[in-house]
């Protein structure tokens, strides 16, 4: 139930949803007060939409969450284990085409090869299901397995994670799959604005991981750079406002144990490695 109510919550307060809902209101409420009430929504959304359009709040906003875990300057010798979120294909699309398919966030699935390569040793999962409302049957996993083919990675090296809906089953999924063990070390890929509230999560679980971000949507050029692009801005505030938006859903449901966890926040309280854990 939660998952269905996360995802109408978003479709009706996504920025560019309610600015257009401003508009439309603005444009087809007539009549004495209403009039001037809705002529104050019309120039309201204009206005909504002029500051995403010419200012870098989408930028800025994107790049406190990208920020907040920076690469590692250094990666250890040693890896026991890698995960990969989903969120870099398009399974809906490739169902269509019958070809992989990715989206904007391509990159958690292209540095696979590159980390397998680096560490020959380290166990693989890629986590990514259904997060679609309409399409709960076509799956991320196994539109990532035949893109990895394509690029020549030796599949049997990964595992496979297909049911999980979202970040917080992303977790406990893959966490039951490769059930990591104490004084393992483990790399956690995804996109750098995801990565926070991913942190937040694994630590929460019991599953420590060293963050390697990937995907970067607002490099420092855009934050002091004037233009006019609104769909640029609307782009990178929506999934800014998205994913602040799910770091204190995922706070007040006691997914994380903090509301913006960061690199000097250890883990505290979470159920161990292979623990049972029921989703809220």
């Amino acid at each position: 139930m939660s998952f269905a109510l996360s995802k109408i919550f978003w479709t009706l307060t996504a920025p560019g949803n309610l600015l257009l809902l401003f508009l439309l209101v603005g444009l087809f409420a007539t009549g004495g007060f209403r009039a001037r009430r809705s002529l104050r929504c019309a120039r309201a959304a204009a206005l909504g939409f002029l500051i995403v359009a010419v200012l870098p709040v989408g930028a800025w906003s994107m790049r406190a969450l990208e920020q907040r875990f920076p690469a590692p300057a250094a990666l250890p010798d040693h890896v026991d284990g890698i995960i990969v979120l989903g969120g870099s294909v398009d399974q809906v699309a490739t169902a269509e085409t019958g070809q992989p398919e990715v989206n904007a966030a391509a990159e958690r699935l292209m540095v696979i090869p590159e980390l397998a390569r680096r560490y020959p040793d380290a166990r693989i999962v890629f986590s990514g299901g259904s997060g679609e409302l309409r399409d709960p049957d076509e799956k991320e996993a196994p539109v990532a397995r035949a893109a990895l083919e394509e690029m020549g990675m030796d599949i049997g090296r990964v595992t496979f994670e297909g049911q999980s809906r979202n970040t917080w089953e992303n977790a406990l999924f893959s966490r039951d799959l490769m059930r990591p063990q104490p004084g393992q070390t483990w790399l956690l890929v995804t996109s750098a604005f995801h990565m926070p509230r991913s942190m937040g999560i694994f630590r929460h679980v019991g599953w420590p991981v060293i963050a390697y971000p990937v995907d970067i949507r607002a490099p420092r050029t855009l934050l002091y750079r004037p233009d006019f692009d609104l769909l640029r801005g609307l782009e990178l505030l929506s999934q800014s406002v998205h994913e602040y938006v799910g770091l204190v859903a995922y706070r007040l449901l006691g997914r994380t144990d903090s509301l913006f966890p960061g690199p000097d926040l250890p883990a505290t309280g979470g159920p161990g490695p292979g623990a049972a854990t029921k989703t809220p």
